[in-house]
């Protein structure tokens, strides 16, 4: 569908971010957690189109649109009206959005999508990549939009704010499983805070993070996600997932992502992911199962 008045549709990639690790440190007064977090990005992605000119809008379709829920309440349109605030004049227009990566499954989908309309919204008008008023918009519509907005590997502090420069990683091969259950970041740090198992300490060594593949793979089986045994007691699949892929020929390590659902397995060659996820699908066809390589978004 052409743009209006000449203009060109514009599309932007959201690929889904995992994290590697993720260490609690803390709760802050006004009830928010402080976090450490070791963040990469999939070859998997949401795709975000837009046509300027138009009255924002939001149209969402593909494979996860009807769990996305209402259209009113998407990050996109958060994301956009958080920009309008600050910049005057903003010229939006009509977004489409291509769903694929599952909902509520602790891979920012969501945040991938508000940081990706950001992004086009900057092109549409005239703002730089790294324009202050883009990471004010992202952290004013969700606590990993900010990650998402320049997609590479980071060590995230702070509730999500705080962002190491771009870290220089290997390509990790992957399989991504989700078993289909939708998990609510607020009620897996409910879970968290029953525990009393907040970590007070001031950081897990991610300032000394190994370039080299086998290396970084044994450094992150030393680390841990914090959010794991929460978001299982709330959601036993997630403990079938990972019991699933520990028992995966190849796989190095079996973590869950963010607060959940989706896990991931990492493997020494993305030959081995794709075996391990044909296998997988085979036996569970209930399960959204993906190989690809983690890295760069």
């Amino acid at each position: 569908m052409p743009a209006p008045e000449g203009r060109a549709q514009l599309t932007e990639a959201a690929p889904a971010k995992i994290n590697l690790t993720l260490r609690i440190l803390g709760r802050r007064a006004d009830g928010y957690h402080e976090l450490e977090s070791l963040v990469v990005f999939a070859r998997l992605r949401d795709h975000l189109t837009l046509l300027p000119g138009r009255p924002l809008s939001l149209d969402v379709r593909g494979p996860t649109a009807a769990a996305a829920g209402n259209v009113n309440d998407n990050l996109v349109l958060k994301a956009a009206k958080a920009l309008g605030t600050r910049v005057m004049g903003l010229q939006a227009g009509r977004f489409l959005l291509e769903k694929s990566l599952p909902v509520a499954a602790g891979i920012g989908g969501g945040s991938a999508d508000a940081a990706a309309a950001l992004r086009l919204l900057a092109s549409v008008n005239g703002l730089a990549p790294d324009d202050s008023l883009l990471y004010a918009a992202a952290r004013a519509t969700g606590a990993d939009v900010p990650v998402c907005l320049d997609p590479k590997p980071r060590v995230m502090r702070g509730i999500g704010e705080i962002l190491s420069t771009p870290l220089d990683l290997p390509e990790l091969p992957a399989v991504l499983v989700n078993p289909g259950v939708a998990s609510a970041t607020k009620e897996v740090f409910a879970a968290l805070n029953r525990t009393g198992s907040e970590i007070q300490d001031e950081g897990s060594g991610l300032d000394r993070i190994p370039r080299d593949l086998p290396e970084l793979i044994e450094f992150l089986r030393s680390q841990c996600n914090d959010l794991e045994g929460p978001a299982a007691s709330l959601h036993p699949e997630i403990s079938a997932v990972l019991a699933a892929l520990h028992a995966t020929r190849g796989a190095r390590l079996a973590r869950m992502s963010g607060s959940g659902s989706t896990c991931f397995a990492l493997f020494e060659n993305l030959r081995a992911a794709e075996v391990a996820a044909r296998l997988l699908q085979a036996s569970h066809s209930d399960w959204w199962i993906r190989a690809t390589v983690l890295g760069p978004g």
